[in-house]
């Protein structure tokens, strides 16, 4: 008779939501002084436009109230983990901690940062380890951007067109479709698309591809769904939120990736079919 699968964490739901205008937060004295303090061994002059008219967005505004949507179940999370590649305008006490208090149960909460479009799959990837040390049985993942940067870059950034939050909510479940994360340090383009045609392959006959940044679709890839565009660190998963629900339905496998080209790293995301 064969071994029941092991337990593992898979993704049960996701949810995107877009907010427009600004948060009072943006206007606290103490994002100046914060700001400050982090560009000044840089040389980076502020802006002072911004500071001043009081732009961008707050991630626990952005994101508690579709962590509400998410976790209506009531079912107590483990683990919260807030991801994020733009900053954040709450200069206080971290979001990821104040998010945590919008969650049944008491979770476990840090945020992850400066590792560019690969931080959303290094939180999905630590969220699995966690759950492999017997202590999780439900992790969140938040993800957001907001679009005000308050200094001038020293080169060229991709900023989002809209505030985004995202919220990816993992349960543990009886095998099946579990999810796996990989991240690889790969730059060389022919590479890259080895990497994904490899993974691609080895989840069968009508797998569902989504490619976010870094990641373009060929004139042969068709059916190839591409990340919301104007949105470089949520987009990938805004259009997982959207997707998810059809592709769970036909009980098709899913391989989301994207590249950082900065880091020079190659993140992928697989979902196999349920039984």
């Amino acid at each position: 008779m064969p071994a029941a699968p092991a337990p593992a964490l898979t993704l049960t739901r996701a949810l995107t939501g877009y907010v427009d205008g600004r948060s009072e937060t943006s206007l606290d004295p103490d994002l100046r002084v914060f700001v400050s303090d982090l560009v000044r061994p840089y040389g980076l002059p502020l802006r002072e436009d911004l500071l001043v008219e009081g732009a961008g967005h707050s991630y626990q505004e952005m994101a508690e109230g579709l962590l509400g949507a998410a976790l209506s179940d009531g079912r107590p999370v483990d683990l919260l983990i807030l991801a994020f590649d733009s900053p954040d305008v709450r200069p206080g006490a971290p979001s990821s901690l104040a998010l945590s208090r919008s969650c049944p149960g008491r979770p476990l909460s840090f945020a992850v940062c400066d590792q560019g479009t690969a931080a959303a799959f290094t939180a999905l990837r630590i969220a699995d380890e966690y759950h492999r040390t017997g202590a999780c049985r439900r992790a969140v993942v938040v993800l957001a951007e907001q679009t005000a940067l308050h200094y001038r870059a020293a080169e060229p950034v991709d900023l989002p067109e809209r505030h985004c939050a995202v919220v990816l909510v993992c349960d543990e479940t009886d095998g099946g479709a579990a999810l796996t994360i990989r991240q690889s340090p790969l730059c060389h383009t022919q590479l890259v698309e080895k990497a994904v045609h490899e993974e691609a392959r080895a989840l069968g006959e009508g797998v569902a591809v989504l490619l976010g940044p870094g990641l373009a679709a060929g004139p042969e890839s068709a059916g190839v769904v591409t990340a919301t565009p104007g949105q470089p660190f949520t987009g990938l998963w805004s259009a997982l939120a959207e997707q998810l629900p059809a592709w769970r339905a036909e009980r098709r496998a899913v391989l989301a990736a994207a590249l950082d080209r900065r880091l020079g790293i190659l993140s992928t995301l697989t979902l196999r079919a349920g039984p």
